[in-house]
C-alpha cells in the first residue's frame, strides 16, 4: 500500500486544459473496502478508467481492505488514510496531502464519511472537482448526516447517483438542484460474470441433483428484509417444490448497522419457520460467480436500494431473477422477460413466481438467456466507465467556465 507522500512536488494542472478531454488523474474515495456493491464498484470503475488511459488511484478510510485483491496494481494504486475514530479530523489534511500529491483532477467520494472527507479537502486543496455519490433511496438518513451535507453543500460539484430513485432521494431530502445531479446505474464485468455448467458448489454443499436451488446474495442488514426471503422459501416448499435455499453473504465488519443482531432475529426466524434444513448461510466467497452459476434463480426481497449489484451480477451469468419494486429495480428487470419484479413484503407472489421458474426449465432457461442479452447490451462495465466520463466532463467543463467567470469578474474590480 502506498502512504501519502509529502506534497512539495506537487504540480498543479489548470482545470481549463482538461475540460474537453475529461480528467487526467481520479482519485475515487471510499469509506471501506469491504465485501459490499459499492465497494465493488469503486473497484471495477477505478480498473475501468485505469485501462482507458486515466491514472486512477483508490484511497480507503479503513485498513479493513478484503476487496484489494481485485484492484489491479493495488501496492501502487491503492491508499490508506485510516479514521481513528468516528469524529477524527486529522483525515481531512491528511487527504488534502494526497489530492496534492496526485495532482487529482476529480475526487470521486462514496459513502457518507468518504463524501464528508472529500468536500471538506478538496476545498482546501482549491484545485480539484468534488463528486459525491448517492447508492441508495427512500431511507432515513441520520439527522447529523443531514446536517453535516447542507452544511458542505457548497463544498461539491456534483453528485452522480446510481438510480433516479437516488437521484429523487437527494433533490427531496437535501434540495440539490437538478443540474448538479446525475445518473448512472452501475455496471457488471460480463466476461467474469458469465453462464456455466456449475457443478462443483452443489457437490460441495451436498445438494442432491433433484434439489432446485434458490440464491439471495447480500449482506445481513435490515434493509435487505431476508424475513420475506424465508417466507417465500416456506411457500415454494409447501407447494412441494425440493429446493434449497441460498444465503450468500455475512454480518457487516464489526457488526455495524445493527447487523449482528439482525443475523440473530433471521436465524430464529430460520427456525421459527423450520426452514433449518433448507436455508444454508454460506457468509462471503471468493468463488462468487460459481455460486452464482449454480442457482436455478435468486431473488432480492430489499427495502430500499439503489441499483444492486446482484441483479445484474446474476443475469449476467444466465440466472433469472425475482426482486422486489424499489428504486430503480424495474428499470433494471423488466418484469416477465428477464424475471419478476414483485410488491415490497408479497412473499405470496413471489412464491409463485418461484415456484413457476423452479419447476418449468424450458421457461427459466429462455428467461435465463434473455436476461444474460439484457445486461450486455445495457449495464457492462464499459458502460459504467463511458457514462461516468460524460459526467466527469461536463463537471470539469461547468469548473472551468465558473473559474472564468469569477477570474474576470476579479479583473474588472481591479481596473
Amino acid at each position: 500500500m502506498q502512504s501519502v507522500m509529502d506534497q512539495s512536488d506537487t504540480k498543479v494542472t489548470g482545470i481549463d486544459t482538461l475540460s474537453e478531454a475529461g480528467p487526467k488523474k481520479v482519485l475515487l474515495l471510499i469509506s471501506n473496502l469491504e465485501y459490499g456493491g459499492a465497494q465493488r464498484q469503486v473497484i471495477e470503475l477505478a480498473n475501468q478508467l485505469n485501462s482507458a488511459g486515466i491514472e486512477t488511484h483508490v484511497c480507503c478510510l479503513s485498513d479493513y481492505v478484503p476487496l484489494k485483491t481485485a484492484l489491479h496494481e493495488a501496492d501502487a494504486r491503492l491508499h490508506i488514510i485510516t479514521k481513528k475514530s468516528k469524529f477524527d479530523l486529522s483525515v481531512v489534511p491528511r487527504l488534502r496531502r494526497l489530492i496534492d500529491h496526485l495532482n487529482a483532477d476529480i475526487v470521486h467520494a462514496f459513502l457518507f464519511d468518504a463524501e464528508i472527507a472529500a468536500r471538506l479537502a478538496g476545498t482546501l486543496s482549491g484545485r480539484v472537482a468534488i463528486i459525491g455519490s448517492e447508492r441508495n433511496a427512500d431511507y432515513i438518513r441520520k439527522w447529523r448526516h443531514t446536517a453535516a451535507l447542507k452544511l458542505t453543500h457548497r463544498c461539491f460539484d456534483a453528485v452522480i447517483a446510481n438510480s433516479h430513485a437516488g437521484k429523487r432521494f437527494q433533490k427531496k431530502t437535501l434540495g440539490i438542484s437538478d443540474e448538479r445531479l446525475f445518473v448512472v446505474h452501475n455496471g457488471v464485468d460480463v466476461e467474469r460474470f458469465s453462464p456455466s455448467d456449475e457443478n462443483r458448489v452443489r457437490a460441495e454443499l451436498g445438494i442432491p441433483e433433484k434439489n432446485r436451488i434458490v440464491g439471495m446474495f447480500c449482506s445481513f442488514k435490515k434493509q435487505k428484509n431476508h424475513a420475506m426471503y424465508f417466507r417465500t422459501a416456506r411457500r415454494v416448499l409447501d407447494e412441494g417444490v425440493p429446493a434449497v435455499f441460498l444465503c450468500v453473504g455475512g454480518a457487516l465488519h464489526q457488526g455495524l448497522q445493527g447487523s449482528d443482531d439482525y443475523r440473530t432475529r433471521m436465524d430464529e426466524i430460520v427456525k421459527e419457520l423450520h426452514l433449518t434444513d433448507t436455508v444454508m448461510c454460506l457468509g462471503n466467497r471468493d468463488d462468487i460467480v460459481d455460486v452464482y452459476n449454480a442457482c436455478d434463480v435468486t431473488v432480492l426481497t430489499s427495502e430500499r436500494e439503489g441499483t444492486p449489484n446482484v441483479l445484474l451480477e446474476s443475469m449476467a451469468c444466465g440466472v433469472p431473477v425475482v426482486a422486489t419494486d424499489v428504486a430503480d429495480n424495474a428499470i433494471v428487470v423488466p418484469d416477465a422477460k428477464v424475471g419478476h419484479i414483485v410488491d415490497y413484503d408479497d412473499d405470496k407472489t413471489m412464491a409463485k413466481h418461484l415456484t413457476k421458474l423452479l419447476t418449468d426449465e424450458t421457461h427459466r432457461q429462455a428467461m435465463g438467456t434473455a436476461a444474460r442479452a439484457w445486461v450486455e447490451h445495457e449495464f457492462s462495465l464499459e458502460a459504467l466507465r463511458n457514462k461516468t466520463l460524460d459526467v466527469y466532463r461536463t463537471v470539469l467543463k461547468r469548473k472551468s467556465s465558473l473559474q472564468r467567470k469569477r477570474s474576470a469578474r476579479r479583473g474588472n474590480v481591479g481596473r
